[in-house]
């Protein structure tokens, strides 16, 4: 499989599922606004450092509100981590690779996007949001069904499941993170009864709400919730989950020294944790080292498979600005 081939697939994949991941973090603010008492109104701040792109939205918007940060995060062209700037550039990476991928999943890509552009100026409306951003979570998963279904398991399926699997490894920190970093103000006895509600958005977000339930068997708490995103095998979303789809396609392609050693190492690292010891700042700065080390494992892949030597790369052309999303810098 030619390198151009094998990136644009695993761009495309990421940029789906960054888009869905997207809708999802975006939620989970929108949902505790439905949870929370009317006196009490969480802050947006967080959902822009969490995506890494506080430079991105201060050059645009000046104050930091819910109107601003939901349009910044779910429809600014200019800004390339938004929700309909992923969906365009999965779109672009789908549409140059249209022989490989099973036709009907370009067709549902390049609707998608049509879609969610064309819907766009009602769904962005906070009595339209829930169902706007669900339309788009299940447009998604739509194609990642049928993308499992119908494409061939060959070497450019295991760059698809390595993209997407990373960027949800990546994503389910971060929205981990929108409890962690204080989506509510940190010292108040006000909201203590309802941390327990902020962790409830957080599984409804990632979908895993009946699963935690099943697997844990217990009330949603803090310590309860941290364990079973991060360390689970089991659940899709899970950290330790998609670190191991990552290994399993890495198995399965030559030349694989190099990243598989950074993915064992990142599983290693996080299987010896215990979330549940681990008080807020040091989570943070745990998840900071976390994307970190996401960072690091896709520079490896890219190294390996996608870089071209010199002398063809004036052949190459530019698809989109591909690129994880941005690091978050930790406050102090």
């Amino acid at each position: 499989m030619l390198s151009r081939v094998a990136e644009r697939i695993y761009w495309m994949a990421r940029y789906l599922e960054r888009a869905e991941n997207t809708a999802r973090i975006v939620n989970v603010n929108t949902n505790l606004l439905l949870d929370l008492p009317k006196t009490i109104t969480p802050g947006w701040r967080p959902l822009i450092d969490i995506t890494g792109s506080k430079a991105d939205f201060e050059k645009q918007r000046r104050v930091c509100n819910e109107r601003n940060v939901v349009r910044f995060l779910v429809s600014d062209q200019k800004y390339s981590g938004s929700l309909l700037s992923s969906l365009q550039s999965a779109r672009e990476n789908a549409r140059t690779i249209r022989d490989i991928i099973p036709r009907d999943a370009w067709e549902h890509v390049n609707a998608l996007y049509m879609n969610t552009k064309s819907e766009l100026p009602g769904g962005l409306a906070q009595r339209r949001r829930f169902d706007f951003l669900g339309s788009v979570i299940a447009g998604t998963q739509q194609i990642t069904g049928l993308l499992a279904g119908t494409m061939l398991h060959d070497a450019g399926y295991f760059f698809l499941r390595m993209g997407r699997n990373l960027e949800r490894a990546d994503m389910t920190t971060r929205i981990i993170d929108v409890q962690s970093g204080n989506l509510l103000p940190n010292e108040s006895n006000e909201l203590l009864p309802y941390e327990n509600i902020q962790w409830m958005s957080v599984l409804q977000s990632l979908s895993a709400y009946q699963s935690y339930r099943q697997k844990m068997q217990g009330r949603v708490s803090r310590n309860l919730v941290l364990d079973f995103l991060l360390l689970d095998k089991e659940f899709p979303r899970a950290f330790l989950h998609c670190i191991g789809e990552v290994m399993d396609c890495l198995d399965y392609l030559p030349g694989n020294d190099a990243p598989v050693a950074m993915v064992h190492k990142l599983a290693n690292r996080v299987g010896k944790i215990n979330p549940s010891k681990l008080p807020k700042q040091t989570m943070h700065t745990f998840i900071d080292n976390l994307q970190q080390q996401l960072g690091e494992v896709h520079n490896t892949i890219s190294q390996a498979y996608f870089i071209v030597p010199k002398q063809t790369k004036k052949r190459r052309r530019s698809v989109a600005k591909e690129k994880p999303l941005p690091h978050k810098v930790s406050a102090g």
